[in-house]
């Protein structure tokens, strides 16, 4: 696939990017390596291999949720420069 500098101005326009003279040629090469990279991986025969979606197992690293007590309100709220005593009171930001 030939990489063309309008198919690069498209690219750069997607991903927001002002891109210089320069620039645009040192992308467009670039991405023509990655395309041809591409086709080097296509060919190669992946026959028999199973499909994936990690390269190393995955496993779930969180502990279970456990019900535990927290600590009462009052000594929450207690250093908060402002608060009604329900929660933390904070100066708005959006208006």
């Amino acid at each position: 696939m030939k990489i063309d500098t309008d198919m690069v101005d498209y690219i750069a326009h997607l991903s927001r990017l002002e891109l210089q003279p320069g620039e645009k040629r040192a992308m467009t090469e670039e991405l023509e390596r990655i395309v041809a990279y591409m086709d080097v991986l296509d060919r190669l025969d992946t026959q028999g291999v199973e499909p994936m979606s990690h390269v190393f197992p995955v496993k779930n690293v969180l502990r279970e949720d456990e019900a535990a007590p927290s600590q009462h309100r009052e000594e929450l709220l207690a250093g908060s420069p402002g608060g009604d005593q329900e929660a933390f009171l904070a100066p708005r930001a959006v208006e």
